[in-house]
């Protein structure tokens, strides 16, 4: 699976975030940078991207994933860090 299919699958859940995805082999990481993230726990903005990875991971398409998930104030100041 290539990370522009893995991207427009997340984008689809989460239609007013901006996601990254990179992958190396079948190994993916997603960034995710939304206002929707603002006042959610670490583990419920995860929650949210695999939600719409849920069908990839348990066929195994997706065997590993990283997620990062950022209001746009938390992915500003990690890019200034």
């Amino acid at each position: 699976m290539e990370a522009q299919e893995v991207a427009k699958l997340v984008k689809e859940e989460l239609p007013d975030c901006e996601i990254e995805v990179r992958n190396e082999g079948n190994h993916y990481l997603v960034i995710a940078i939304g206002d929707r993230f603002k006042g959610l726990s670490p583990v419920k903005k995860q929650q949210l991207i695999y939600g719409a990875l849920n069908k990839q991971l348990s066929e195994g398409t997706i065997h590993a994933l990283t997620i990062k998930a950022y209001t746009p104030e938390q992915w500003a100041a990690h890019k200034a860090g």
